[in-house]
Parts: C-alpha cells; sequence; structure tokens
C-alpha cells in the first residue's frame, strides 16, 4: 500500500518552506495543471487538451494528489456517467503569484517562451487569512 502523498498525512523531509512546499507542487505537472486552473480550465477533458499533452493516468494521480493536498476540490457536474470539474482553493489560488513569478522568469531567461495573457499576469488573490497562531497559512 502507498502512503498518501498529503504532506499533512506524512512526515516532510525538513521544515524548510521551500521543500515543504516542492513536495506538493515540485512534480513536472502539478504547476502546469495550477496554471490551466487558473486560466479557466476546470475538466479532465479540458487538461488533457493541453499543449503538454499530459496522459490519463499521470493526469488522474495529479489531480487526485491535488485534491489530497488541499490545492482543488472535485465538484460533480453530471450525473450519468458521473463526471467532475476541479475548482482551486484558496490554498491553490494563493500559488497564482508564484506561477507569475516563473513566467516572467521563463520570458527573461528562456528564449522563445509563450508570452502568458495579460489578465493571467495582472490577476491578483484576495490577501490569506492569519491563522489563529499567527502564522500566516
Amino acid at each position: 500500500m502507498t502512503p498518501p502523498r498529503s504532506t499533512s498525512a506524512r512526515r516532510r523531509r525538513s521544515g524548510c518552506p521551500i521543500a515543504s512546499t516542492l513536495e506538493i507542487v515540485g512534480d513536472r505537472w502539478t504547476l502546469v495543471i495550477l496554471r490551466d486552473l487558473l486560466n479557466g480550465k476546470a475538466t479532465f477533458s479540458d487538461f488533457l487538451a493541453s499543449p503538454e499533452r499530459i496522459t490519463t493516468n499521470v493526469l488522474t494521480d495529479r489531480l487526485a494528489a491535488m485534491e489530497r493536498d488541499g490545492l482543488v476540490v472535485r465538484v460533480p457536474y453530471q450525473e450519468r456517467p458521473v463526471r467532475h470539474r476541479y475548482v482551486l482553493t484558496g490554498s491553490g489560488e494563493a500559488l497564482l503569484p508564484v506561477l507569475q513569478a516563473i513566467c516572467r522568469w521563463g520570458n527573461t531567461h528562456v528564449p522563445d517562451t509563450w508570452i502568458p495573457p495579460e489578465a493571467f499576469m495582472r490577476r491578483t488573490v484576495p490577501d490569506p487569512v492569519p491563522a489563529s497562531d499567527g502564522r500566516r497559512r
């Protein structure tokens, strides 16, 4: 049996915020799926249509991990057959500035990268709600 991927359900390598965050979003696909969600994609078939050509089994695994890690929630939109759309949580949306920074870095340092849509680059997310212990969530 494979242990759950969620960082809340397993021990992290360290308390380093970079290492801990990379355990959640540091694979090859999670940030690409987050990019798609932030740009309006929501269904399994939407994600499959992305130019990076993720395979169905990898997409299934990534979406399940993102749900366990609290980045997305799965919401049914059809009963027969049951189909779901994926919606970003506040935690998932809070990664927008990270993705915007990666876009800026890539456009500056990686030749021939696409220019992201202006609406994506100007979008903002609400400030996070402070946790009861004074730390940000």
